[in-house]
């Protein structure tokens, strides 16, 4: 399937916040890129953070004299955000491994992608024709049509997309107007300071298994998805969320833990992802339907491993997945590590 299908399978699935887990990651590679979509002529007035804040904390895992710094990026950011790296170009430089975020790929090899192609026409569709005039509730068709209206007037295939691919094709070109950008930037900085300080680069990413791809993209294109709910949060929440996006980034970038951990991660995210990869599509593909517990559980398993090699680790995360209760930081936790948030 390699970067033939999984855009296509799981485009807003990987992307739909800019910091959800990215199926074709390995490593922090560029996101893969997404099908062309109409640009609007208009631009509104771009968001702007320009003066150098504190800089982003870190969280502190420890056990026996051993070290884990753990550095959380969040997305999305503001065109030409600036933040200070001091306390991570330190930490990196005193660390002996580096642990990459967690991620999934699925790499089929260059020939069976290639058999793979055909498969992939039309998957973005809804089964049978259906249009969104016909899967959504008329109030929330009606919301639709005005946000379509604003930010993607010619795109007219989004009316016969499956409404989790409509939602992020919204949420991308909305943020795109605003000037807000994934968190890209921050990634390559640090991947910048990895390779200069020649740390030990350790993989967490989880292989997908490719063997029933053809019969996987058969079935995701004519099986009707739960996921109307997904466009619903999307819209409800995307004015909102442009409009806050600069004060969440100053949060981030100051280190505001307090005012980070009143974001909402949850809501789009189940109501996307969830949706998709708990259908019966992927009953056959336990490992498609358990991706997110497999990433997790690797990148923990990576994690005790570097605790108790190396006198220092370096690890990237998405700051969600550091303040989630039941994440990979609170396991740590559980397991008898002791865990220090940034002051």
């Amino acid at each position: 399937m390699s970067k033939f299908a999984v855009p296509a399978l799981c485009l807003c699935l990987c992307q739909y916040l800019w910091s959800a887990p990215s199926l074709a990651q390995s490593g922090d590679p560029a996101p893969v890129p997404l099908e062309a979509q109409a640009e609007v002529e208009s631009v509104p007035e771009q968001i702007h953070v320009v003066a150098q804040r504190p800089g982003p904390g870190m969280w502190k895992v420890s056990k026996d004299g051993h070290v884990l710094w753990v550095f959380g990026t969040y997305a999305p950011l503001p065109k030409n955000m600036e933040w200070r790296a001091h306390e991570v170009e330190a930490a990196i430089a005193g660390s002996q491994e580096y642990l990459a975020p967690m991620g999934a790929k699925a790499d089929a090899g260059i020939f069976k992608a290639i058999t793979l192609l055909p498969h992939l026409i039309g998957i973005r569709k809804n089964p049978d024709g259906a249009t969104l005039r016909e899967l959504m509730p008329p109030e929330q068709y009606a919301r639709w049509t005005e946000l379509k209206a604003r930010y993607m007037p010619d795109n007219d295939d989004a009316e016969r997309e499956r409404p989790v691919f409509a939602a992020e094709a919204l949420m991308r070109i909305a943020r795109k107007q605003a000037g807000l950008h994934g968190d890209e930037a921050v990634r390559k900085r640090v991947q910048e300071l990895v390779k200069k300080n020649k740390l030990k680069y350790t993989s967490s990413t989880v292989d997908l298994p490719m063997d029933n791809a053809r019969t996987m993209l058969k079935n995701f294109k004519k099986t009707s998805l739960n996921d109307v709910a997904c466009l619903t949060n999307t819209m409800a929440t995307l004015e909102s969320e442009i409009a806050e996006a600069s004060a969440r980034a100053k949060a981030w970038a100051k280190g505001n833990i307090d005012e980070i951990r009143k974001l909402d991660f949850a809501g789009r995210e189940e109501a996307c992802f969830s949706n998709v990869f708990d259908s019966a599509v992927f009953d056959a593909d336990p490992a498609f339907k358990n991706m997110r517990t497999l990433m997790r559980q690797k990148w923990l398993a990576a994690a005790e491993q570097a605790l108790a090699s190396n006198a220092s680790t370096f690890a990237l995360l998405q700051i969600k997945d550091i303040i989630d209760p039941k994440g990979v930081i609170a396991a740590l936790a559980a397991k008898g590590y002791t865990v220090e948030q940034p002051d």
